[in-house]
């Protein structure tokens, strides 16, 4: 594969439009009055448009202060010293109410302060939002919670249509781009757990490429997720937050991605989106996940 002469110089087919209209600006109004955290506003989401616009969000829960300090990410890194809102379940409900979403993203930062990762504290956040309307299809984007099966089996309780937590990159990288406490391995292990806990749940992960990885690493990690269980995967270009962060090995082409798509399809992932600004949250694949969903439930 091609690599461009200068690293940090974006190529045109990374350029986003500037957010704005109606919805756009009625979703900013009203999550900045709510005082909630979103992973849009926190990891510099290029799609923070494309999604507010279509009025879809991604709840950040537990505060925005995380615990460990991966090297590609742009959240703040500390001690949240056990803190929790013990309020907040509700407070995302309503306010997800309020913002008449039918499909909802939560995740978190991690918190390694806490005893089981703040799983309880996510399985009461889905059970809230159901308890107001239990046609809202929610999807959590979990921590590792260190490999821990009674807090991985709290969220699999709480019975959130999508279970997803991502690999981020292929096993060589990961003691470069991720924290010390997170591995591969890990990884791989707590996809797989939740299809041995409950098969009915639909798994989720995401890769960023451009931070060093080779073809075969790539491929090699997709089969890994797939494997595992994994049902659907997105694969984006990783975008550098700051100086401070890991550097941009190299921009993929959309033609790349698109290779990428059909090797995901030929695994037999159930959706891939594989796209330069494509996240793990990403609306496209949100809208597929929650028509999937709607035809399993009309069987």
């Amino acid at each position: 594969m091609k690599r461009t002469a200068n690293r940090e110089a974006k190529p045109a087919w990374l350029k986003s439009s500037v957010p704005g209209g109606k919805r756009y600006l009625f979703v900013k109004d009203k999550l900045n009055k709510l005082d909630l955290h979103t992973v849009c506003e926190s990891a510099h989401c290029p799609n923070v448009g494309e999604c507010w616009g279509g009025g879809t969000a991604t709840i950040m829960i537990m505060g925005d202060v995380c615990t460990r300090g991966c090297r590609f990410c742009a959240v703040k890194t500390g001690n949240p010293k056990g803190v929790l809102d013990i309020n907040e379940p509700e407070h995302v409900a309503k306010a997800i109410r309020d913002l008449k979403l039918d499909y909802v993203v939560l995740t978190s930062v991690d918190r390694d302060d806490l005893d089981d990762g703040g799983a309880a504290h996510f399985a009461q956040t889905v059970s809230s939002i159901k308890s107001l309307n239990k046609d809202i299809k929610t999807e959590v984007l979990i921590p590792d919670f260190s490999g821990s099966v009674s807090s991985l089996q709290k969220i699999i309780d709480a019975k959130p249509e999508v279970i997803a937590h991502n690999v981020e990159v292929c096993r060589r990288l990961t003691p470069l781009c991720r924290d010390k406490r997170a591995s591969y391995d890990l990884s791989l292990k707590i996809l797989k757990m939740v299809k041995e806990l409950d098969s009915s749940r639909f798994t989720k992960s995401s890769i960023m490429v451009g931070v060093g990885e080779k073809d075969d690493e790539l491929y090699s990690t997709m089969e890994d997720l797939r494997a595992a269980g994994v049902d659907i995967l997105t694969v984006g270009q990783y975008l550098r937050p700051s100086a401070r962060h890991v550097p941009v090995d190299r921009y993929f082409t959309p033609e790349e991605f698109q290779k990428c798509e059909e090797f995901g399809k030929m695994l037999g992932f159930k959706y891939i989106a594989s796209g330069p600004l494509v996240r793990s949250s990403y609306r496209a694949g949100e809208l597929f996940i929650k028509g999937v969903l709607e035809d399993n439930s009309n069987k």
